[in-house]
């Protein structure tokens, strides 16, 4: 294992290295990641080809503006208890609404109605890992929960291949998916 910094951070440190000094703030930046995250839940619950993937543009451009906040607050010495806390609420809403997104896209397929109870699952036991990790660093320090990333990859890294999944017509695989493995996945950690 490796605890490097994973590649979306570094990357996100050197594009807002040029805001250090603007009246751009960290909740700018988190306000902005929520923005994109609603506009792919919007763009995937359309059932769509076209806005599916509009969508999952827009949710891959949210994940990475989830590290450029704390690039920005650590670079600039904004860090704070309420927009630490802004950013996790963030990050909840954008997995519940995105995988809500793909349950309501579905529902016109195989899946049916089974398609939006699917998403809420998985939207929930996505935001629940989120907390239960988000615990753990509260009680063991940020760097002993810190996740272990591979090659400069996070297991979270993985949300940035939903551009392929749609493109490819994976939806329906990747949502019974995610409703099976996020809960399995949540509960490993909470263990």
């Amino acid at each position: 294992m490796n605890y490097e910094r994973p590649w979306d951070a570094r990357l996100a440190y050197y594009l807002i290295y040029p805001l250090r000094d603007s009246r751009i703030t960290p909740n700018h930046l988190t306000c902005l990641r929520l923005m994109f995250g609603v506009l792919a839940a919007i763009a995937l619950a359309s059932g769509n080809y076209f806005w599916s993937n509009i969508g999952a543009i827009c949710f891959v451009i949210s994940n990475f503006l989830d590290h450029t906040d704390g690039e920005l607050a650590r670079l600039t010495g904004k860090l704070s208890k309420k927009g630490h806390y802004f950013d996790l609420v963030s990050d909840a809403m954008v997995n519940i609404i995105l995988f809500m997104g793909i349950g309501t896209g579905l529902m016109h397929s195989n899946l049916g109605g089974w398609a939006l109870p699917m998403g809420i699952i998985a939207g929930f036991s996505v935001a629940a890992i989120f907390h239960i990790r988000h615990q753990i660093e509260q009680s063991v320090g940020k760097t002993q929960a810190r996740q272990p990333n591979y090659g400069g990859f996070e297991a979270e890294d993985v949300l940035y291949l939903l551009i392929i999944v749609t493109t490819m017509e994976w939806l329906t695989p990747f949502l019974i998916l995610a409703s099976v493995g996020a809960p399995l996945f949540s509960l490993w950690v909470w263990r």
